[in-house]
């Protein structure tokens, strides 16, 4: 064959490797990832063997009770996933146009858009694709990055961190989150006047996790006045635990400013008249560049758009991409 023809048809490299790297890397045994595949352990590690000969590393520790991915088994795995996820997409889209239907997409979200940009946005796409089918997931954006990249996502908003690999992402900042002080409607501070931090630092808190940027920035604000922060906290970001326990206790409360909004417009909580200097990184849309997204994804990329120009004053570029 010619010098440029790609390696993985030199190589003559079978979707079977690329199931069997994944089950590998699952179960941790090649005896137990060849009943998975529902193949005999010989001809198991004889796939296993011609991709490595073909590749010319070692994609596998062998360990006396399993196997370990190397440095190369770890970059293996982490494409052949990718390349399934492609092929099952595929397929559901092939099904879904032969059924009649538009195709389907995967977005996700961190709580403050979900619960404002994409219900708009998700109408758009209703309104002109009645049959594309919708998946969403409200998650951290750590994790809706990591199911992007794993090919389970088409595309999400959240924020991208210092910390995160950013190859191959794509991001279109929105905007800035602020966040707010809520308690549960008729606390006594809601209707206060003047309220400053020395005021509240002896109230009980419910904040985010130790080691999430708004939990460093929310001790920080309280350090900065000369303040030590408050001490009677319980931490957690569950919105329905949150909201409940307000309800029974006259603990506060911060989070973000538009799901504070939402809740108090519903009745649940009320706003504390309180200047909370702290705030969340901005958050954007992300894509990937390495692959190109599908056309239910296209429409839902543009609905996005329309939407965040709505809600944010924020003109996108390529609002037909």
């Amino acid at each position: 064959m010619a010098s440029n023809t790609p390696w993985f048809i030199r190589a003559r490299l079978k979707t079977r490797q690329l199931l069997l790297l994944v089950a590998l890397a699952e179960e941790g045994n090649i005896h137990r990832a060849s009943q998975v595949l529902n193949m005999t352990q010989p001809a198991a590690s004889k796939l296993l063997k011609d991709l490595e000969d073909v590749l010319e590393v070692p994609l596998f520790d062998r360990l006396p009770r399993g196997m370990r991915p190397t440095w190369y088994g770890e970059t293996m795995i982490r494409h052949a996933r990718v390349a399934l996820a492609s092929l099952n997409q595929a397929h559901e889209e092939l099904t879904a146009l032969k059924a009649g239907r538009f195709g389907q997409v995967s977005i996700g979200a961190i709580t403050s858009p979900g619960l404002t940009l994409l219900p708009s946005a998700v109408a758009i796409v209703k309104r002109e694709q009645p049959t594309l089918r919708v998946g969403l997931e409200i998650e951290n954006s750590p994790v809706l990055i990591e199911r992007m990249q794993q090919g389970k996502l088409d595309l999400v908003v959240a924020r991208l961190f210092a910390e995160q690999d950013k190859t191959n992402l794509r991001y279109e900042p929105l905007t800035e989150e602020p966040v707010c002080a809520i308690a549960r409607p008729g606390h006594p501070l809601v209707t206060m006047e003047g309220l400053t931090l020395r005021d509240v630092v002896g109230t009980g808190w419910i904040v985010p996790p130790a080691g999430s940027v708004l939990r460093h920035r929310f001790e920080l604000m309280f350090q900065e006045v000369g303040l030590a922060p408050p001490i009677n906290v319980i931490e957690s970001a569950a919105l329905l635990f949150i909201t409940r326990m307000l309800q029974q206790s006259d603990m506060l409360a911060v989070i973000a400013a538009d799901v504070a909004h939402y809740y108090a417009a519903h009745g649940l909580v009320a706003i504390v008249p309180l200047e909370i200097p702290c705030h969340m990184d901005a958050f954007g849309i992300i894509t990937r560049t390495d692959r190109l997204p599908s056309p239910a994804a296209k429409v839902m990329l543009k609905a996005l758009k329309a939407a965040s120009l709505s809600l944010y004053g924020c003109a996108l570029e390529n609002t037909d991409a």
